[in-house]
């Protein structure tokens, strides 16, 4: 009899783990609270606590090349460097090519997951899931769990000293959309990861002033390499070690712009 796993989420992650499972004989159950598939990458106007999501203009900084499944190429006629809307069309293409959705339960929320009382014998698991319409809760067993959440779903929100008394408007890059409404605005964003500096870049076309404020410096470089060629596919593939690409890509960053000169030096390696 194959052994049941549960997977947890039907995002870029959930949806490989499904057809693998298949692919080995197993017998997967995916739980999705959503009503789609597609993790982040399915753009929401509106920002939900709980569900992560991109913003409207989000473009993937990976070559489609090098973040493509390996047993399913992304189409050719699509840019190298894809608007969110190719990414979750390649998704839900992936999706149909192997037939996953049959295995997903939509709207289904998993809300416990711990040892079964005879896990030493059996290493099975206790999954309690909830009908997100219904209210309804669930008790299954399964073999193994995959957890395919991600790790953007909930906002970290710092606590500055005076955020409190701060009279204008205070929003975590969870719930940053578009950038309508910033017009002429001085705008403080705090954090230099993808969500800051794609946010800083965005903002900067329409607000009067954009401050991009981080505790240390950080390695910024373009998508697009030498002669117009995706960067990541230039310097990365399976001979080359990390530390090889790492200093590779570091040299020609050095060449392209001095990010001391914008207070942005790095006194490390990538």
């Amino acid at each position: 009899m194959a052994k049941k796993v549960a997977v947890i989420g039907a995002g870029a992650s959930g949806l490989p783990a499904i057809k693998c499972c298949v692919d080995e004989g197993l017998q997967p159950v995916c739980f999705e609270r959503t009503d789609h598939i597609g993790g982040l990458w399915y753009y929401t106007e509106e920002p939900t606590d709980g569900q992560s999501c991109v913003m409207k203009s989000t473009v993937i900084n990976t070559s489609k090349e090098m973040m493509c499944y390996s047993d399913y190429p992304i189409p050719k006629e699509y840019p190298n460097f894809m608007h969110n809307k190719h990414v979750l069309q390649y998704f839900n293409l992936y999706a149909e090519k192997f037939d996953l959705k049959k295995y997903i339960r939509f709207k289904t929320e998993v809300v416990n997951v711990k040892k079964s009382e005879d896990f030493k014998t059996s290493g099975k698991w206790s999954v309690t899931t909830r009908d997100v319409t219904t209210g309804r809760t669930e008790d299954h067993v399964f073999d193994a769990v995959m957890l395919c959440t991600g790790h953007h779903a909930d906002k970290n929100v710092p606590d500055f000293p005076g955020l409190q008394d701060f009279q204008g408007k205070v929003i975590h890059t969870h719930d940053y959309r578009k950038p309508q409404g910033y017009e002429d605005k001085q705008v403080v964003i705090i954090g230099i990861g993808n969500s800051g500096v794609d946010s800083a870049v965005e903002l900067s076309r329409v607000a009067s002033q954009v401050f991009l404020s981080t505790r240390r410096g950080a390695w910024i470089f373009n998508r697009v390499g030498d002669k117009g060629q995706p960067g990541d596919m230039l310097f990365s593939n399976r001979a080359t070690s990390n530390r090889t690409v790492k200093t590779a890509n570091q040299r020609v960053w050095m060449q392209d712009l001095s990010l001391r000169v914008l207070g942005l030096g790095v006194p490390h390696l990538v």
